[in-house]
């Protein structure tokens, strides 16, 4: 699985009919760093959006606009992709580049935020069994003539809770 993930290419899906959309896959390559697929057609995008995974999904507006229907069918298999709605009638690939880039550069301080929030919520959530079951251990090891296998098993339940909170950056 971890091998599946290191292989995993991030690619970003261009779909537009303007003449320029190689170019500008060009630089929007060149920009991030990530494989660019260029679809001119909404049909084209689907079949692309259902074959692969994608980081982000560049949709030309006029599309949108002349095919809502379509477009929103088509985006509902963006899957976790991030939509960046561009007009390429007015707008240069430099545009389109800096769109691109302070999308992706939000949607990493999201990520950021949200597993911070997630660990946050999980060590909140922890930390009142883990204290439970210290306490437990403490009092079950202060029963007088506990057997000495009880009291060695005791000690590695213990130890194994007090490891999981020093792992989990819980305080006393």
């Amino acid at each position: 699985m971890v091998e599946e993930l290191l292989l995993k290419v991030i690619m970003i899906l261009l779909i537009t009919p303007a003449a320029r959309a190689p170019e500008c896959a060009q630089a929007l390559e060149a920009a991030t760093s990530e494989v660019i697929h260029v679809a001119s057609t909404l049909r084209q995008a689907g079949a692309q959006l259902r074959a692969n995974e994608y980081l982000a999904v560049i949709v030309d507006q006029s599309l949108v606009e002349a095919e809502p229907d379509e477009s929103e069918l088509v985006l509902g298999h963006a899957g976790t992709a991030i939509p960046v709605y561009v007009n390429f009638a007015i707008s240069g690939i430099e545009r389109v580049v800096r769109e691109l880039r302070s999308t992706l550069y939000r949607r990493k301080r999201e990520d950021v935020v949200a597993r911070q929030s997630a660990e946050q919520s999980l060590r909140n959530e922890l930390k009142d069994s883990l204290t439970a079951l210290l306490l437990s251990s403490e009092m079950a090891l202060a029963v007088p003539e506990l057997p000495a296998v009880a009291a060695t098993r005791m000690r590695a339940v213990q130890e194994l809770a007090q490891e999981l909170r020093n792992k989990l950056g819980i305080s006393r």
